[in-house]
């Protein structure tokens, strides 16, 4: 079962995810160019969010010695760190993981704060063990220790030439979002005056920066089962993730160049499809979308409906199906003969509304689910 997630939101002015010159990452797509914002910027600004950290139990580090000695010291005995320090990089080095200078490996390590809380609980009370013996076990619970939301779903590569079994397979599919129209870079030429400007004319300081404004088609996709078997089984956790994922995805935009731009819009049209098989509806906007009678936003939305109806005759519709938009502003509506087809049986003119009835039609109640993991063992 899979869990698809399409979603239209136009963006004021902004560079949300720039590439190595600075400018707003693009794409071409059906023959013109498009704005596009990376798999991995929208996925990380999900992670990081207020509506999912909760269940952020794995970690990114290449200090995963000084983290497992700091925990290990703690705030009592600092002037023991270096030498702790030293040696958890030694067993460390022992699981693959060499090390690179005083305070970092060789390797980005992704683990979780469960499996870091067990390794400085082991090198605590190791002392009359190995150095070969802690690596085994710090080796277990690496590659042991993952049933945390995060790397569930965004899964794991991890290659030490060491440990074996240490990947963890996506549950999650992300695309890259683009604009549903032809959008180019614009450039912002700027200046700074000077606040106590003396004989000399001029600005204080001059500089461009590009920017772009762009409606955007954004996609995901959950694996269902795949989600419930990275937690171990644990249906409730799964639920609570698909929930809070849901809420990320959907009201958390990048940090690029935000304070610049302030572009904090939300989406208006959020199409979630219970299916089984993925499918992406970007082909709705292979012939780019134009304002016309309807705002650029509603001819997107009009385009997608469209494409959704097209589909829906020619292999099937899904199991389940939900369409929200703030206070129902836009219709998921095809046209039809000159009549307009609803696309949708199930409208929610409010988000939370979104929220409860997928969960439920996974079969689980959302207020149970998040009461259920209110507090995470993993948090750091």
């Amino acid at each position: 079962m899979f869990i698809d997630i399409h979603a239209v939101q136009n963006h004021s002015p902004a560079n949300l995810n720039r590439d190595d010159l600075g400018a707003p990452k693009t794409c071409y797509f059906g023959g013109v160019i498009r704005s596009r914002i990376s798999s991995q910027c929208i996925k990380r600004s999900i992670r990081r969010s207020d509506a999912f950290k909760c269940l952020c139990g794995g970690i990114r580090t290449r200090r995963l010695a000084e983290l497992i000695s700091k925990k290990v010291c703690g705030e009592g005995q600092p002037e023991a760190g270096p030498a702790v320090r030293k040696r958890a990089a030694a067993i460390l080095e022992r699981c693959g993981i060499a090390p690179k200078d005083e305070a970092k490996s060789d390797v980005l390590v992704y683990t979780t704060y469960e499996a870091v809380a067990e390794m400085s609980a082991l090198l605590r009370e190791g002392d009359g063990k190995t150095e070969d013996a802690l690596a085994e076990e710090f080796g277990r619970l690496i590659v042991e220790r993952t049933a945390v939301p995060d790397m569930a779903l965004s899964g794991r590569m991890l290659e030490t030439g060491v440990l074996q079994e240490t990947t963890v397979d996506a549950a999650l599919q992300v695309a890259h979002a683009i604009s549903t129209h032809e959008a180019r870079p614009e450039i912002d030429y700027y200046v700074a005056a000077d606040d106590l400007p003396g004989d000399d004319a001029g600005a204080g300081f001059v500089d461009e920066a590009l920017f772009a404004s762009a409606c955007f088609y954004k996609y995901f996709s959950v694996h269902w089962e795949a989600l419930v078997r990275n937690l171990k089984g644990n249906e409730k956790l799964a639920a609570h993730t698909v929930g809070a994922f849901l809420r990320g995805a959907v009201t958390v935009n990048p940090t690029g160049k935000q304070n610049s731009f302030a572009s904090h819009c939300r989406p208006d049209g959020v199409l979630v499809e219970i299916k089984g098989s993925p499918l992406s509806y970007a082909n709705a906007y292979a012939n780019p979308a134009a304002p016309g009678e309807r705002d650029i936003i509603a001819q997107s939305i009009a385009q997608l409906a469209q494409y959704v109806r097209d589909l829906d005759v020619g292999f099937g519709k899904p199991e389940h199906r939900f369409w929200f938009s703030p206070n129902l502003r836009y219709p998921l509506a095809a046209v039809e003969g000159g009549a307009e087809v609803p696309v949708s049986e199930v409208n929610v003119g409010r988000f939370d509304d979104l929220i409860a009835k997928v969960v439920a039609a996974i079969g689980h109640d959302w207020a149970a689910v998040q009461a259920a993991v209110l507090q995470p063992e993993w948090a750091p």
